[in-house]
């Protein structure tokens, strides 16, 4: 029902009017609502804090959606236009990538290639993301945001770019054959010549377009890799890499220089390895994308991997990291110990700062001083006290630890154990009561102990500080909507070293392969634990100086589940098949 006590309004507000005032402000100024009509609204927004004002309002029948989206466009100061019947030059439909128009929901307007300046139109005033990344990572000199109606906007959409959506194919064939490729194949690795390419609109798009693919598909890493006849692009999607059609190898060069930009590092810089980071705000996701980049000169180019760092995307709760109940319990009892040192071990990229993270997050209280030394800092934490490892500056591993000592810490967290200066200062902050946190690189949990005094640490103060020893691996999950039950062969259960009567009764699934895990059978990824808890038995025996088998025996006898146990129970349930805990886990002795 519309408002019948409205005040009347004999002529329309000017956008400057309403800029900068609140909704309710804004539609009274309008004369959509009275001022007794917005403080009712407020009132009713008290007992629903969640709710937006203008929700309550359109709620009430006070106001339309369209009204609401007016007084939200005079706030920001944005113009509004209509779509129908406007004459789009194609310039501006070519200034950005279809997949970027459906991804942020935006139809461009006009473009300037002059001035490098586009103007989109968009469903609503708050899609700031768009104009972040247009500015930052497209490269857009300016960016002018207008207001058109929703079902305008998706008509265009579906018109313009339901049959354009060409893909990374022609995208890359367009940047082939670039006016300044041409260029930089006759001048060389001059800097202008560079810049230029990297700021080219088809290498943007390229670029661009690879990010949203790989963010899309959940990508973990991306990589552009140089060889001497190609240019390779591959994508690691739940630990497996996966290349894609490769662009021409005369590509290389100002898709790398673009990278370089968009991280800002030095274009010029060819011949030393560097870091950098990018971050894009991608529409509909609460928290920003950080794509840690590194850049490797080889024989022939530069190599460059992009590690997708997406928060929303990451589990920080021990509930959620894949423990089983009882490995939970184990667990929470060894996060809450007064002091000692918990280490997480693994290969790269089987979750170990995941898991490091998740504990962190459950120990988090405001009575809590928690301390971190990374190398990178992955993701910012609220209430930690995060701290970055810098080589250059010569802040190490072990520098930091030095300098935590003196800041009253509760828990520490070492990224990782390299040296005997950094064990011995966790050690040493062991024993002075904090609780310390860190990883390491080895095949499972008992040949860590051989890593460590391989590193020089004395079998006397292993015993003395270490409390478990936590291994863990990444194996992919069946995919649930192609999931399918089968029977496995002699020659697949013997290299999991069963026979055909040890699984007699159980049923074992696969994924068949569909549209939705692009035909592999698998969708994400759960881990798989291997915790030894330290007790006296086991001290005695390190003390002894037992060997990494006899160690492993002994922690099994006394209840540890190895990695290729938890794999077999998830094969069990019907979480990941066969091959995969194959791949993941050793086979045990």
């Amino acid at each position: 029902m519309r408002n019948e006590h409205a005040m009347p309004q004999t002529k329309k507000p000017r956008t400057s009017e309403l800029k900068g005032r609140k909704l309710g402000r804004a539609l009274t100024k309008m004369g959509k609502i009275t001022r007794d009509q917005v403080h009712e609204a407020l009132e009713l927004q008290k007992t629903q804090p969640s709710r937006k004002i203008g929700e309550i309002l359109i709620e009430m029948g006070l106001v339309t959606e369209a009204d609401v989206r007016d007084a939200l466009a005079g706030q920001a100061g944005i113009e509004q236009i209509s779509l129908r019947g406007r004459e789009i030059a194609d310039e501006a439909f070519e200034a950005i990538s279809p997949s970027t128009a459906t991804s942020y929901q935006i139809v461009p307007v006009k473009f300037d290639k002059s001035t490098n300046s586009i103007a989109v139109a968009v469903k609503s005033p708050d899609n700031f993301a768009a104009v972040d990344d247009l500015r930052n990572v497209l490269g857009f000199r300016r960016v002018k945001m207008v207001l058109a109606p929703e079902d305008e906007i998706d008509e265009i959409l579906a018109e313009r770019y339901a049959t354009a959506e060409s893909g990374l194919g022609d995208i890359i064939a367009a940047a082939s054959q670039s006016e300044t490729l041409q260029s930089l194949e006759s001048v060389g690795d001059d800097l202008s010549v560079l810049s230029e390419a990297a700021g080219d609109n088809a290498i943007v798009q390229l670029v661009q377009e690879t990010l949203l693919i790989a963010i899309r598909d959940k990508a973990s890493d991306i990589h552009f890799e140089p060889f001497e006849e190609e240019f390779k692009i591959r994508y690691r999607i739940d630990g497996v890499l996966y290349e894609i059609a490769p662009p021409d190898k005369r590509l290389a060069t100002p898709i790398v220089s673009r990278v370089k930009v968009l991280a800002k590092l030095d274009i010029a810089e060819r011949r030393l390895p560097q870091d950098g980071r990018i971050e894009m705000t991608l529409p509909g996701m609460a928290t920003p994308i950080d794509l840690r980049v590194s850049v490797l000169p080889t024989m022939f180019g530069e190599s460059v991997v992009m590690r997708v760092l997406d928060r929303s995307n990451v589990q920080l709760s021990l509930d959620r990291i894949g423990l089983r109940d009882d490995d939970l319990e184990h667990v929470r009892g060894l996060i809450n110990k007064p002091n000692g040192i918990v280490v997480v071990t693994g290969p790269t990229g089987s979750g170990k700062t995941t898991s490091l993270y998740a504990a962190l997050n459950e120990l988090n209280e405001p009575d809590r001083k928690i301390l971190t030394a990374e190398d990178p800092v992955e993701y910012d934490i609220d209430g930690l006290i995060q701290c970055q490892v810098n080589v250059d500056q010569e802040l190490t591993f072990a520098r930091l630890l030095r300098s935590f000592l003196r800041q009253d810490p509760d828990v520490i967290l070492v990224g990782e154990i390299r040296d005997l200066e950094t064990a011995q200062i966790a050690i040493q902050a062991s024993l002075t009561g904090h609780l310390v946190f860190s990883t390491l690189h080895t095949n499972d949990a008992p040949s860590s102990i051989l890593r460590l005094v391989d590193l020089g640490v004395e079998n006397f103060l292993l015993t003395a500080t270490i409390e478990a020893i936590v291994a863990q691996r990444l194996a992919r999950r069946i995919c649930q909507k192609c999931k399918e039950e089968f029977m496995p062969t002699e020659e697949q259960l013997l290299e999991l070293s069963l026979l055909p009567s040890d699984v007699e009764g159980r049923t074992f699934y696969r994924g068949r392969g569909c549209a939705e895990c692009k035909q592999t059978g698998y969708r994400g990824r759960m881990a798989l634990f291997e915790i030894m808890t330290l007790d006296d038995t086991l001290r005695e025996m390190i003390m002894n100086q037992a060997s990494t088998a006899v160690l492993r025996a002994e922690a099994r006898r006394r209840g540890m589940r190895t990695l290729r146990e938890s794999g077999l129970l998830a094969i069990y349930e019907g979480q990941t098949t066969i091959d995969e805990v194959v791949r993941e886990t050793i086979t045990e002795e």
